[in-house]
């Protein structure tokens, strides 16, 4: 074994030590630093295996030839001037802008070797590092920043000469490590994020990472620093993948925070041989699982928390590293599905390219991804975009970017989403992620599939829990425990979702116990026309498919339709309404609502009402799963 292998061996020895935390990493990071650049992910060895791959492999020789293609777009392109955003005060988009351009034309430079690829990748390379500062206030601003010109030194490296690698590793030290070095030593107020458990953390850290280990050969004090401090401080935040590889901020920040996990961890492997065991950090090796559950038959995202009601599922590299550093076929195969389906690859698809296997692995019908935000997807016929869906969410409400929304659910069916999550609101909003956060319409309990109990909602204190959770070829349910998600006058409250009727139908079941009597509101945010047809019957309508609602209790119910719409400047939420099922005030409420959509053969199945416990909704009286 070479030198430097002995000492990844060594620095995984102390981690199973340790019983899988991250130790702090051994001494002599600059001693088994690898020496040549570009020593971050697409070293020169991994590019010949690629290059050589792609002479047999025409999807992966295509993926190239079209980012190759984005990147001849680009050789034209003025690098954005330094200027913060005029809504919230930020240089974000500005160092994304760098990162994707530096990525996609020095990766084009370094597959096909043509100048006019180098010039434009230095171009926006120079330019952010003449910019006076990359904001470190709001500190994934420098950290995306620090990753676009660590990447663009290190690929680049060849082509630069001593005075210009000098203006790229001062302007790293500067705008980029210093910062870090003084957010990791407890020294500036935006060093918050190294202490949280969210996407913060791990962007974060991974753009920093980036940054030392490109620089580390010539400025090895940077590199201890930074990587010991990083190597200490994710572990906080990839604790949130376990156990099954969920993310609570929902799967618009999954793919953040799991695009930096990846470009992080990737580095530290590819400069120093190990990761120092982070990737062993419980749940993330099943970390793949939520872009394909999670994804209705409409093509859109279950999108929870501050997800965007346009989020669909999209090609994701991060998915693909995952692929290849877990032997995940499954994500393999979905990956290649989404590109193939017309979506683009990006540079990290070629960089950590997985052929597609033979065989696709089987997907469950049903899902429970445990973990802080439980969540319960259950399908129909996979492949088929008229299928039933349907996906439900329990936790807690203090999650980061998280709304009052526990038990929300959302439907697809024939080819259309029925109910709606609306997602997030304008980020520059006065106060959204402080003292008016539960004011705007889109983050509290009225815009979700939740009960209002007299016309209030959640509390932002709010906990629930998955009591049971079953799947059959014919049926799935969920029974969620919501007694602690409201507060007063609540003593009681459970909620059931079943997929019943041979998967033609969902059944949602509420049962609450109130200290008093109380009116519930039951309802949900829908796009769709609405038609009453009485005897608690009412018909949604979209695009010539129809869903038929039944309320089998309370007797005494009815439905009111009230608009969703608000005034600017928050989201206007046009054509949008709450239908509502109005229960009388009682101290005790049974509430069931059938959705039936109408089939092509003109069928649909409105009266199936499982109870609570046992029977069809539960399926067996074993332990949930």
């Amino acid at each position: 074994m070479s030198g430097r292998g002995a000492w990844a061996a060594a620095a995984l020895a102390l981690v199973a030590a340790a019983g899988g935390a991250a130790p702090e990493p051994p001494a002599g990071l600059a001693e088994n630093l690898r020496p040549a650049h570009p020593r971050l992910w697409l070293t020169d060895e991994r590019l010949t295996e690629l290059q050589r791959a792609a002479v047999t492999d025409p999807t992966l020789a295509g993926w190239a030839a079209r980012v190759v293609e984005s990147a001849r777009r680009l050789t034209g392109a003025r690098p954005p001037p330094y200027q913060l955003s005029s809504s919230r005060g930020l240089l974000l988009e500005i160092s994304r802008r760098h990162l994707d351009a530096i990525a996609t034309l020095a990766f084009a430079w370094r597959w096909t070797n043509e100048a006019a690829f180098e010039a434009a990748a230095r171009r926006f390379l120079l330019n952010a590092c003449e910019f006076p500062d990359w904001h470190p206030d709001h500190f994934l601003d420098t950290a995306e920043m620090t990753c676009a010109v660590a990447l663009g030194y290190d690929w680049l490296y060849g082509a630069l000469d001593r005075d210009t690698r000098r203006r790229i590793e001062e302007a790293l030290i500067r705008h980029g490590l210093e910062p870090g070095r003084r957010a990791y030593a407890g020294e500036a107020r935006y060093g918050w994020w190294t202490r949280v458990s969210h996407n913060w953390n791990l962007v974060c850290n991974g753009g920093l990472l980036a940054g030392a280990l490109a620089i580390g050969d010539v400025h090895p004090l940077w590199l201890n620093t930074i990587v010991r401090s990083a190597v200490t401080s994710m572990p906080r935040a990839l604790a949130s993948y376990a156990p099954d590889g969920g993310w609570g901020e929902g799967p618009s920040y999954w793919n953040y925070a799991t695009t930096y996990v990846a470009l992080g961890l990737d580095a530290l492997r590819t400069a120093l041989g190990t990761d120092f065991g982070l990737s062993r950090s419980p749940g993330l090796s099943s970390a793949a699982v939520v872009p394909l559950p999670w994804v209705g038959p409409t093509g859109l995202y279950f999108n929870f928390a501050d997800a965007s009601e346009r989020a669909r599922r999209r090609p994701a590299g991060c998915v693909m590293w995952l692929a290849r550093a877990f032997n995940d076929r499954a994500a393999a195969a979905d990956e290649h599905a989404q590109i193939a389906a017309g979506g683009a690859p990006s540079p990290w698809h070629v960089v950590w390219y997985v052929p597609a296997p033979r065989q696709r692995a089987p997907r469950p019908l049903d899902l429970c991804v445990r973990g802080e935000i439980p969540v319960v997807t259950m399908g129909g016929n996979l492949g088929d975009s008229n299928a039933l869906w349907v996906a439900v969410k329990a936790g807690h409400n203090r999650i980061n970017h998280g709304h009052l929304d526990l038990g929300t659910f959302v439907l697809d069916a024939l080819g259309r989403r029925w109910v709606l999550d609306l997602g997030k609101d304008s980020y520059s909003l006065p106060g959204y992620f402080g003292r008016n956060r539960w004011r705007y319409f889109r983050n509290g309990s009225e815009s979700h599939a939740v009960p209002l109990i007299r016309g209030r909602g959640q509390s932002p204190e709010g906990v629930s829990t998955v009591e049971r959770f079953d799947s059959t070829p014919e049926a799935a349910a969920v029974v969620l425990d919501l007694t602690r998600a409201y507060g007063p006058p609540v003593r009681r409250f459970r909620r059931g979702v079943a997929l019943v009727a041979a998967r033609r139908a969902v059944t949602v079941r509420d049962e609450l116990e109130l200290e008093e009597a109380a009116e519930v509101r039951w309802g949900f945010v829908t796009g769709a026309e609405i038609r009453t047809d009485g005897d608690r019957r009412v018909t949604l309508r979209a695009g010539g498919a129809e869903v038929v609602l039944r309320a089998l209790g309370p007797e005494t119910a009815s439905w009111r339709v009230s608009s969703a719409e608000r005034p600017s400047p928050e989201e206007r939420n046009r054509g949008l309404v709450r239908l509502d099922l109005v229960c009388a005030p009682a101290a005790a409420h049974r509430i069931v609502v059938v959705f039936a959509p109408v089939w092509p053969d003109g069928a649909r199945d409105d009266a199936v009402a499982p109870p609570l416990d046992g029977g069809p909704l539960l399926l067996s009286n074993g332990e949930a799963r």
